[in-house]
């Protein structure tokens, strides 16, 4: 049993590492939120139990149905019907070995953990990765062959038979589209009088339930770089123009001109790359001259925000994203000299999206003011 179980482990264990490097994410294009959603499954295939003989000689068709949900992109649940023929063998001495058939159904609550979403960086995937497990009862009949049979074994029961049920496996699932895919599941039973029962099954599900994705006008225009040279003309600009009204007054206008012209607050926003928390080398400028305006104004403070796009990744790990942005600049601003008491970091995760899409979302806002 000790063989089986090993084998059991290394081919999901195989399985699962030989898919997950298929996914490619496409969530950007969605128009709905990957999760929630419940989903109804039908599948159909072949199954063997260990009895007597220590490899499976004798195989039987086998169907499951099944209804669930996920709860988010990461964890669902399912209740998963199995059965209907199931054949086991007795091992003889000087004869061939005995067959008997009968009938079982196995009813289980799985839990789903879809490993690519719980590893990777997005919440949606075309394909899936699902480890299962669950428990549940199994309910066995028609075991007449055997019992009235001259041989004994330990799988003979009288009647009808309840006995509790486990299940592992692994389901590999392609989406075809929003509400269909098709998935291949391989797991293993333990039920009637304790005996292993390896299934392979092919299947087809519908999702349903899900809720449109809400996508908010974005407040800049463009993308990042344009914004950025936009941010950097009209800075040129009002520089040209304040040399230009310099130079026709007085040094003691001059000075009261740049007091007035002083700023009582400064804002800046520092964009990042997907998936990453460090400082662009065109991102730097702008850091700098907060830094700048704080050293020119010893009593001004700054507020640093961390954000992550909703779009791309989950939560928790934009949440993660969202928190190293804001530290990263928040670390630059201090070892150029900014005392940390003058600085406040916050985080908001994917929850607040400042501007409206994905791009514009991975950024650390730095707000300064006196």
């Amino acid at each position: 049993m000790s063989r089986i179980k090993l084998f059991l482990v290394a081919s999901v264990c195989a399985f699962c590492y030989s898919v997950v490097g298929l996914a490619q994410s496409t969530a950007d294009k969605l128009d709905y939120n990957p999760a929630p959603y419940m989903f109804v499954g039908l599948q159909g295939g072949a199954q063997t139990t260990f009895t007597d003989i220590s490899q499976c000689k004798r195989f039987t068709p086998t169907a499951s149905v099944s209804f669930g949900a996920f709860f988010n992109p990461i964890v669902g649940a399912r209740l998963h019907v199995n059965g209907i023929w199931n054949k086991g063998v007795v091992e003889t001495t000087g004869i061939s070995d005995f067959e008997y058939d009968y009938k079982y159904l196995t009813t289980n609550i799985d839990l789903l953990v879809n490993l690519c979403t719980l590893f990777g960086k997005n919440d949606y995937y075309p394909w899936n990765v699902y480890l299962i497990g669950g428990a549940g009862f199994t309910y066995a009949w028609d075991n007449e062959d055997l019992r009235n049979s001259k041989f004994s074994s330990t799988y003979v029961w009288d009647k009808n038979k309840v006995n509790r049920n486990l299940h592992v496996g692994a389901m590999l699932d392609y989406n075809l589209n929003k509400h269909w895919s098709v998935n291949l599941e391989l797991g293993s039973n333990m039920n009637v009088a304790d005996t292993w029962q390896l299934l392979a099954q092919v299947g087809v599900a519908y999702k349903f339930g899900f809720s449109r994705k809400i996508r908010t006008s974005p407040t800049l225009v463009g993308n990042v770089e344009e914004y950025v040279s936009e941010r950097n003309a009209e800075t040129a600009s009002a520089k040209l123009s304040i040399d230009s009204q310099e130079k026709k007054v007085t040094k003691e206008a001059q000075k009261d001109v740049a007091e007035k012209a002083q700023p009582t607050t400064l804002h800046e926003d520092v964009f990042f790359s997907i998936g990453s928390s460090e400082i662009r080398a065109s991102e730097v400028i702008k850091i700098k001259n907060i830094i700048k305006w704080l050293k020119e104004n010893p009593e001004a403070k700054a507020i640093i925000t961390g954000h992550a796009d909703a779009g791309t990744g989950n939560p928790i790990i934009n949440a993660k994203y969202a928190s190293k942005r804001a530290e990263a600049v928040a670390k630059y601003m201090r070892d150029a000299g900014i005392d940390t008491n003058r600085l406040k970091v916050e985080s908001k995760g994917d929850k607040v999206m400042p501007y409206g899409d994905n791009e514009k979302s991975r950024v650390a806002i730095i707000i300064a003011n006196e």
